[in-house]
């Protein structure tokens, strides 16, 4: 009995991806060198569109943005997440994988490490950027924040260039 509530409840995988060729490789990687996990896992690919900054936008305009400029730059970031996510979703069907997408809007460090505990994930992959120490400084870096703050084991994928 114990058997089997192990086999009807799945493991669940998440492959954090952005628009850079770091993350895509992280997914290719995953896929290639992960392949038996995955294939017995939930797999999702998981996006984070950032929140639009309207400064420019209010700054241009003159602090009175028309509600259909917002709305046109929330729309045009929406739909590059998901052109993002349809193309992680090709590579992963080339594969043989089935995968589930979502995309979320914030602060993709935040967001990476709430969708972990809420969808219960037990192994979450990303991709590195490499940057040196000065631009972690300033920019952060996504893959360390969840290295640490992740409820679970976090795998950091390295181009081999890099």
């Amino acid at each position: 009995m114990e058997e089997d509530k192990r086999k009807e409840k799945k493991k669940v995988m998440m492959v954090a991806i952005d628009e850079s060729e770091c993350s895509h490789y992280a997914l290719k990687w995953a896929l290639e060198n992960l392949y038996d996990t995955i294939v017995d896992s939930h797999f999702i690919i998981f996006t984070v569109q950032s929140t639009v900054d309207l400064g420019f936008a209010f700054a241009s305009t003159y602090a009175s943005a028309p509600p259909e400029l917002i709305a046109s730059i929330q729309e045009r970031h929406q739909k590059v997440a998901l052109a993002l996510l349809e193309k992680a979703k090709d590579i992963s069907s080339k594969h043989g994988i089935e995968a589930e997408t979502l995309t979320e809007v914030g602060n993709p460090k935040e967001k990476i490490c709430e969708a972990v505990d809420k969808l219960n994930v037990q192994l979450l992959v990303l991709g590195s950027h490499s940057r040196g120490t000065i631009q972690r400084a300033f920019l952060g870096s996504v893959s360390s924040y969840c290295v640490h703050h992740a409820k679970c084991p976090v795998l950091v994928v390295k181009k081999p260039d890099q």
